[in-house]
């Protein structure tokens, strides 16, 4: 998937390794890297393991400080802003070719459904903060990955959305409101299917977390994505993958239609 400016794949990935490569070599802590450049220990810590990257004179101060040689010079050449995070990268791969994407999302509306406002909005909710022109860069990047909905080949696209991540007000009512306009526009699609899970049900089969399901062309391979505080991983194995693909036939089962969740939305949105 082409989200524009995006620099070599995988670069922030192995500017951290050689960083964390010569820092080691060196004896030099990521604390004391951290005061050298103007990190903090964690923000150091996020860009050896590609979470992050650096910004402003950090490649220059860190490669003089650890001896690199001009080496982390040469790298982060390849650096560009491209909106995601390093370790999503290998995520946006599959979902660009894949035939089918699901996803079942507890307390927030999924990437895919956000509009500009609301993408925004969660951006500036991040900690440690995003410096303003990441912000641009990430919900210009989110906006981009929507044209899976309208791609060819078609991909099958369907969502099973706690209620709660459609009630909590993220940047304010009004931007609340434009998106579930938003979902209520993408919901029309041949190609998606939404359904909301509504408060009542005693059994509930999602109460392990948000997660995505991946289906390649001819259902030939399936993965399943997590992602969660302390790291993010895909399964490709059974039975874990049964079981992933079995839950959310019965998050399906157990979720509102898609003419009464299409009901729900717009009687939230309504209350706004």
């Amino acid at each position: 998937m082409n989200i524009g400016n995006n620099g070599t794949p995988g670069a922030a990935k192995a500017f951290g390794r050689l960083l964390r490569f010569h820092r080691e070599r060196a004896k030099v802590s990521q604390e004391s890297l951290g005061r050298h450049t103007g990190y903090s220990k964690s923000q150091v810590a996020m860009i050896e393991r590609g979470e992050r990257r650096p910004r402003g004179t950090f490649v220059e101060l860190a490669d003089d400080l650890v001896g690199a040689q001009g080496a982390l010079l040469e790298v982060a050449k390849e650096l560009k802003a491209s909106g995601v995070a390093a370790w999503f990268e290998d995520y946006l791969e599959e979902e660009a070719r894949a035939a089918g994407v699901h996803m079942y999302e507890n307390h927030l509306i999924p990437g895919l459904l956000q509009t500009e406002a609301y993408a925004r909005a969660v951006f500036a909710c991040a900690n440690p903060p995003f410096e303003d022109d990441e912000v641009d860069v990430m919900v210009a990047a989110r906006l981009v990955r929507q044209q899976l909905f309208h791609r060819k080949p078609t991909a099958l696209v369907s969502f099973v959305l706690e209620k709660a991540s459609l009630t909590k007000p993220i940047g304010g009512a009004a931007v609340l409101r434009e998106n579930l306009l938003h979902i209520l526009d993408i919901a029309q699609l041949r190609n998606v299917q939404i359904q909301v899970m509504p408060e009542h049900p005693e059994i509930h089969a999602g109460l392990s977390g948000p997660f995505v399901l991946l289906e390649t062309a001819k259902r030939q391979s399936q993965l399943v994505y997590v992602e969660g505080l302390s790291g993010r991983y895909f399964l490709s194995e059974q039975p874990e993958l049964g079981d992933a693909f079995a839950r959310y036939g019965i998050l399906r089962a157990q979720a509102l239609s898609p003419d009464d969740s299409v009901k729900l939305i717009e009687q939230v949105a309504r209350k706004l």
